[in-house]
Parts: structure tokens; C-alpha cells; sequence
């Protein structure tokens, strides 16, 4: 009989014998395996954590004890062992389980999140919460590796070290190795220290000694100095230690019964916050994925037997043009560089670190630290391009304002995955980035139609002797339409792509698509619709619009983004300042945070369809 169906809560965990664990690890690693095959999802980090997220729940009392996961993408076990398997077939499908931490879905998840390095700042805020209350319960906050390059991590660590509050967090090292000449040592020093009675003995011993007069203080001294060397030869942990975390390891992150006993004992530590080190394998169990992590880091459906993709694309992605384009210009120009937040591949720069390696930064989960570098770069004469999906632009809102705009600095930010993005949801959609930034003084703002437009806006880019922001969709779109004028693309210019007399569309992005189609859908019921393609968002083209006020045109604004500080907005604002009659309507996102699905239903349910756009333009004009 199988063990996971019988696993309603965490509580059940419990009661297992660690034989009985390893078996529904098994189970659940097969389980994420056959669900992420069919569904999509993040792979190679949840199969690395099944063994971990047990024994987390073996020690731990969710949700009486806090267990938060930073990111959120390794949370699928956590999810089977919290009484959602039955729910487990839908994840990341509209109106499905969400493939990050929920708080809607279970009270075992602390918070929405899908964005790095941030558990170890909410855990000390519930440890400090549970202090202020008088409770008395664990708080304890999963970081893997990579999430150790954002610097709000040792923010939060510098001030949890300098208070008391009880904390744990658990490193979930899926990349650093031990050096096999101290293996022997490291692992009986590592459960020496993990032992709370050995803690507090020696804690005794020193108290003791500091009371004998005059060499007691000395010889506490040197005993202390003593294990500080020996910890420098066997360990690896001085940097936690000297951020005021007590720190133990490294251990095995696939041995069950040895992280409940180390978890266990880690729960006796009173008096400072714990850091525990776990070695782990990303795709562990699945032998291609253990092969290639990157590749199986974020997939789509897949084939078990060869981990192929169900359904090949043969177009080029949204990120494929942008880097292709940027490869282009580099071979021109040596001033451009190419920078990358740990996402080369999904952003389209690896092809331009394959050509151009010394021109190429990968400054790990860092895009604050990302976006000031490339103001140093082009303070002293380079043109930097940093590639970033646009829900982690917004990480970095502060220095793309002060440390680029107010300096009026030739950086161009490549802005990916702009509106939605579909199965990661609600923590990953690209819809603030237009109101986000249309505020900001010296910054161009750019939203190509196509793939063809993309190429356009990274050349013309480098004539830009400012800040500019290039930003599109996850999918490629191919090229469709062409200006009726014939003139090439240029920023700060309009390009009417239909022409109409009964009202005029103004959409940018992949907006501009579905306006064309819906101008389609309405020239068949007597309605003529011109479509104009505002792919220069700011500056606007203001020749355009004034012509427009002046034929007293009927405007209409469509945006997959949010309405409130948005292009519409921005377009109403230039009616206010001409004179001219306010749009009819301003098409785009409520003020919400939208859920994950495809985006075909995501658009959907947001009236953002080519039909639905149709509709209600015909509804608008027949209430003129």
C-alpha cells in the first residue's frame, strides 16, 4: 500500500519510521516527476528538497512552528505533505494549485512568493512577532544557495545576529562541494556541534573558567581561539559566525534521519539564531535532470523517457530576438555589454556570452546591485544592457530612478516577460511595468509589437544618449503588419497599421496584435477601426495625437497592463493638457493581482481578447 494518500498532515509525517520515509520520498519524487511532465513547473529544485522538506516536517510542527521557503519554487513536496495531493494534478492550471507558496490554498503557507531572498527578513519579523506575544514556537526559513547572492539576505542576517530572537534557517546548498581531504573530520565535527548538550557545556566550561582568578580569563582565551582554528580547517561557516548565527554543518540533505536529529537538536539552541548547511542535489532521483539543472530548472510539458518537450516551438521566443539583436549591435559597436541576473538562458544572452565572454556579467540574484554596476559601466563610456524579467526589474525600482535616470546614464534595461506570463501567476506577471516606470524623468519607455520590433528597438537604442527600457512579452510574436506609410520604425513616431475612420485603437506590445484582429472582427459588422501601433510609449508621439484630437477621432486605449498610472492614463493626460475629448474607453488590467493560468485565459478573464476587445468597442460607439 502507498504511503502519500495517507498523508493528510504534517502530523502524519510524524508517526512514520525512517524506512517508511524513504519510501514516500520515493513516492513523492515520483509524483512531481509525472505531474511537472504533464503540467509544467519548476523541476530540478523540487526533486532536490523531498528529502529535506520530511525531515522538516518530522522536526517541525506546521503550522504551529513557521516554515517558510524563500522563492517558493521548491514547494511541492511541502504541498504534498500538507494534505493537497487530490489537488496536486491541477498545479499551475487556471483556477488550479499554484506552483508557489499560497496562503489561499493552505494555512501551512506563510506567504505569497515567487521573488529571492526574502524568507529570512519575514522569518525574523514572525520570530520577533512570536517574542513580542509571549509564544512560544519555531521559526524557520529554507534559502538555497543562489538566494545568497541578494543582498537582502545578509541584511537580514546582520540584524538577526545582533538580537536574540530564536530563528533557524536552513541552507539548501545545492552547488558548493566539501573538499573530500576533511571529509572524515567534517563529519564528526559536524555532529559535535550540532549537539545541544555539547553546546551548553561548553558554554559552562568557559563560565567557569572566566571565575578562576587570573589565568582562568586567559585560558578561556585560548581555548576559544583554539576552536575557532580548528573551525577554519574543517568548516565552512566563519561568514555566518561573524554575522552572529550559530552555524552547523555541512550535512547530508538526503538523509532523513540525520536532518530530523540535527533539526531536532537545533531546536534546544536558545540564545541566537541558527544556521544549518545542507548539501543536496538539484533533480535528485530523475538522472536528467541530475544531469542538466538548468535545463530542468523551469520546464515545459515533457517527455519522462527523454525529457523532450510535448509540444516544440518552432518560432523565435520574445528573448531570442532581443538577444540576437543585442549579438548584432556588439559585433559593431565594443562599448556594449551584456548583463544578467543568474538568467542567461531565459533571457536570451547566451548566445552573446558565447560570442563575447569578456563583455559579459552574470551577477547572480543581485538586480539592484545589476543596475548600479551598469551605471558605473556607462558613467565611464559603455552602453550596458541588462536582460531581466520584468517582475524582478521592480526589485530594483530605486536604482534604475537615482542610480541611472537622475544621472541621465545610457543604460538600457531589457525587460522580459512583460504582462502576463501565465503558469507562475501572480508573482511573476510583467503588468506593473508600464505605470512603474512612465513616471521616471529621463526614461524612454519602448513595448515592440513583434520580433522584428524588438531587433529595431535594441539598434536604436544605442542612438538613445539616456536610459531606455525595452520591454515585451514571454512569447515571440512574428512579425504581422507594416506600417501604411511604409517608413521604418523610430522612436518617438507612431506607425498606423489599419487605417479607419469610425474610431482609432491605440495598443502597444501584444496588444497591438489582438487590436488588429478585433479591428478585423469589427470591420465585418460595418465598423472601420484604425489601429495605430504606440510602441514609443514615452516619449509619445504628440504630432500623432494632436492630429487625432483635431479630427475630434473617437480614442480607444488597450494595454495588457495596469489602467491606473498607465498608457490610458498617460494618453487622458495629454487630452486634459490639449483640450481634447478624454478616450472613450481605457481597455487594460483592473487594479488586482491576477492568478495564474495561460495566458489565452488569463486575457480572457480579463476582457483583453481580441473578441471581448471588439465587443466592447462596438458597445462604446453605439452609446457615443
Amino acid at each position: 500500500m502507498k504511503i502519500l494518500p495517507e498523508i493528510h498532515e504534517p502530523g502524519d509525517v510524524r508517526r512514520l519510521s525512517c524506512q517508511q520515509c524513504e519510501i514516500l520520498a520515493g513516492e513523492i519524487r515520483q509524483t512531481i516527476i509525472d505531474t511537472v511532465s504533464r503540467q509544467g513547473g519548476h523541476l530540478a529544485s523540487n526533486l532536490g528538497d523531498v528529502e529535506l522538506t520530511i525531515a522538516l516536517h518530522r522536526a517541525f510542527e506546521s503550522p504551529k512552528d513557521k516554515i517558510i521557503f524563500d522563492v517558493g519554487h521548491q514547494i511541492y513536496a511541502h504541498k504534498l505533505l500538507t494534505g493537497r495531493l487530490e489537488q496536486f494534478s491541477t498545479l499551475r492550471s487556471y483556477q488550479g494549485m499554484s506552483g508557489f507558496p499560497c496562503r489561499a490554498e493552505s494555512e501551512h503557507d506563510l506567504f505569497d512568493t515567487g521573488h529571492s531572498s526574502t524568507a529570512i527578513s519575514m522569518a525574523l519579523g514572525l520570530a520577533r512577532a512570536r517574542d513580542l506575544k509571549g509564544e512560544d514556537h519555531h521559526v524557520v526559513a529554507i534559502v538555497g544557495d543562489g538566494a545568497l547572492t541578494g543582498g537582502m539576505c545578509y541584511e537580514a542576517m546582520n540584524d538577526a545576529g545582533n538580537g536574540k530572537s530564536r530563528l533557524i534557517v536552513v541552507l539548501n546548498d545545492n552547488e558548493m562541494s566539501i573538499s573530500k581531504n576533511v571529509g572524515a573530520l567534517s563529519v564528526h565535527f559536524r555532529n559535535l556541534r550540532a549537539s545541544a548538550s555539547w553546546y551548553g557545556g561548553k558554554k559552562r566550561i568557559r563560565q567557569v573558567l572566566e571565575c578562576v582568578p587570573l589565568l582562568g580569563k586567559p585560558i578561556a582565551h585560548v581555548i576559544e581561539k583554539a576552536k575557532d582554528m580548528v573551525k577554519s580547517v574543517v568548516t565552512e561557516g566563519e561568514l555566518f559566525e561573524a554575522l552572529g548565527f550559530r552555524y552547523l554543518g555541512p550535512f547530508d540533505g538526503h538523509n532523513i534521519d540525520e536532518m530530523t536529529h540535527v533539526f531536532e537538536e537545533a531546536k534546544q539552541i536558545a540564545d541566537t539564531p541558527v544556521l544549518i548547511h545542507m548539501i543536496t542535489k538539484k533533480g535528485n532521483g530523475y538522472d536528467l535532470a541530475e544531469r542538466q539543472p538548468e535545463k530542468f530548472h523551469g520546464v515545459a510539458p515533457f517527455r519522462v523517457e527523454n525529457g523532450l518537450r510535448r509540444k516544440q516551438s518552432s518560432h523565435e521566443s520574445a528573448a531570442q530576438a532581443a538577444g540576437k539583436g543585442l549579438v548584432a549591435i556588439a559585433a559593431e559597436d565594443q562599448r556594449v555589454v551584456a548583463i544578467t541576473a543568474a538568467m542567461a538562458g531565459g533571457t536570451g544572452l547566451s548566445e552573446f556570452e558565447t560570442y563575447y565572454p569578456e563583455r559579459f556579467f552574470d551577477v547572480g540574484i543581485a538586480e539592484q546591485h545589476a543596475v548600479s554596476m551598469a551605471a558605473g559601466l556607462a558613467r565611464d563610456g559603455l552602453r550596458p544592457y541588462f536582460a531581466v524579467y520584468a517582475t524582478f526589474m521592480q526589485r530594483a525600482y530605486d536604482q534604475l530612478v537615482h542610480d541611472v535616470c537622475l544621472q541621465n546614464l545610457p543604460v538600457c534595461i531589457l525587460n522580459d516577460h512583460a504582462g502576463f506570463v501565465g503558469d507562475d501567476g501572480k508573482t511573476h506577471h510583467g503588468v506593473l511595468s508600464v505605470p512603474m516606470m512612465l513616471s521616471i524623468p529621463n526614461l524612454t519607455i519602448l513595448a515592440p509589437r513583434d520580433t522584428q520590433e524588438i531587433r529595431n528597438c535594441v539598434r536604436a537604442s544605442l542612438t538613445i544618449e539616456g536610459p531606455c527600457v525595452i520591454q515585451y512579452s514571454k512569447d515571440g510574436i512574428a512579425p504581422y503588419a507594416q506600417a501604411t506609410d511604409g517608413k521604418p520604425f523610430e522612436i518617438g513616431r507612431w506607425q498606423q497599421l489599419r487605417a479607419g475612420g469610425d474610431c482609432t485603437i491605440l495598443a502597444y506590445g501584444r496588444m497591438t496584435k489582438h487590436a488588429m484582429e478585433a479591428a478585423q472582427i469589427l470591420a465585418k459588422r460595418g465598423i472601420e477601426a484604425e489601429v495605430v501601433d504606440c510602441c514609443s510609449i514615452k516619449p509619445m508621439d504628440m504630432a500623432y495625437l494632436k492630429r487625432l484630437f483635431e479630427r475630434d477621432a473617437v480614442l480607444i486605449t488597450v494595454e495588457e497592463g495596469e489602467k491606473i498610472g498607465g498608457f490610458g492614463s498617460e494618453v487622458a493626460r495629454a487630452c486634459v493638457d490639449h483640450g481634447a475629448k478624454a478616450p472613450a474607453a481605457i481597455i487594460g488590467i483592473e487594479n488586482r493581482f491576477v492568478a495564474h493560468g495561460t495566458v489565452d485565459q488569463l486575457l480572457e478573464e480579463c476582457g483583453l481578447k481580441s473578441e471581448q476587445i471588439a465587443q466592447r468597442i462596438a458597445a462604446v460607439l453605439k452609446a457615443e
